[in-house]
């Protein structure tokens, strides 16, 4: 693998990582869930328009064709799985949520099944299986030994499978646009909806501690906006399969940072489930990239 792009991968990774603590944090320290979300989403966009005017950047005008998918997109993809995620970090503590949104390609693949008519043998199958009991016992041990779903778990579910949809439907549109041009006009039209959440923001952010709104930058600036171009750029100069395995390290990268940044840990069985859902995830990849290697030799 390129080592520039390694590395850059491992970054990203590392910083999205920190940003479900982050989020919790500035929810901890004083900021409301809709004004957090508006606040580092003007940041976000701020950074994406500064980075479309700088001299050798030259951002595409969007085809009509693909202005309906871009706007859906930006309204699934960025509005509804961050709002989901956020709201839901109220009550539920950054690890779980991370160890769900990891879940993210099981979701992924049902949709791409039935959408988009996608092969699934039997291995496939099998570590879907696995991994609806792994993300089961995430939600148990989140609900306290119940499985009764909680209003936050229920945020972060909608955001899991936003993000899974968003997935699915933008592999067209990065055949036709820049990874990091696609992704300011996602987080352009995302960001709209926000502005309905300004209201009260100004005596929020009154209100609110210093070390809330430094986590609020924090989130604003890395993982909502410079990691996604540090994305964009190693998968640009490396193998996107290789450097995608490397999502499954964000869920114990979470939880380590929220034990260190918030003293947070998650409920045992929950830990237990995500353990699962990964390993299920990582089994899958593993036997997949084995049978391609195999067809390719025959």
């Amino acid at each position: 693998m390129n080592k520039k792009a390694f590395v850059l991968a491992a970054c990203t990774v590392l910083i999205w990582s920190s940003g479900f603590p982050g989020i919790r944090a500035s929810l901890l320290g004083g900021y409301t869930p809709e004004h957090l979300i508006l606040f580092r989403f003007l940041i976000a966009s701020g950074l994406f328009l500064l980075y479309s005017l700088l001299p050798n950047v030259h951002f595409q005008l969007p085809k009509k064709k693909d202005l309906v998918r871009i706007v859906l997109l930006g309204l699934i993809g960025i509005t509804t799985y961050h709002v989901g995620v956020t709201f839901g970090s109220e009550t539920v503590n950054a690890g779980t949520a991370s160890m769900i949104i990891g879940a993210a390609p099981i979701f992924t693949t049902i949709i791409s099944f039935f959408v988009l008519k996608e092969n699934m043998n039997a291995v496939k199958w099998i570590g879907l299986g696995i991994g609806f009991l792994g993300i089961c016992l995430v939600a148990y041990g989140s609900g306290g030994g119940s499985f009764g779903l909680s209003r936050g778990l229920v945020y972060v579910v909608i955001a899991v499978i936003a993000t899974s949809v968003f997935f699915v439907f933008q592999k067209p549109l990065l055949a036709r646009y820049g990874a990091i041009e696609l992704t300011a006009y996602f987080t352009w039209v995302g960001t709209l909806p926000m502005l309905f959440f300004f209201p009260g923001l100004i005596e929020n952010m009154q209100q609110a501690t210093w070390e809330s709104h430094a986590a609020a930058i924090y989130v604003g600036v890395f993982p909502a906006a410079l990691a996604y171009a540090a994305w964009a750029v190693a998968l640009s100069m490396g193998d996107a399969g290789a450097l995608s395995s490397m999502l499954y390290l964000e869920p114990p990268l979470t939880i380590l940072i929220a034990w260190v940044w918030l003293h947070e840990w998650p409920h045992t069985i929950s830990l237990i489930g995500g353990f699962i859902a990964i390993a299920s995830l990582v089994f899958v990849h593993i036997l997949e990239k084995r049978r391609l290697r195999h067809l390719l030799k025959t």
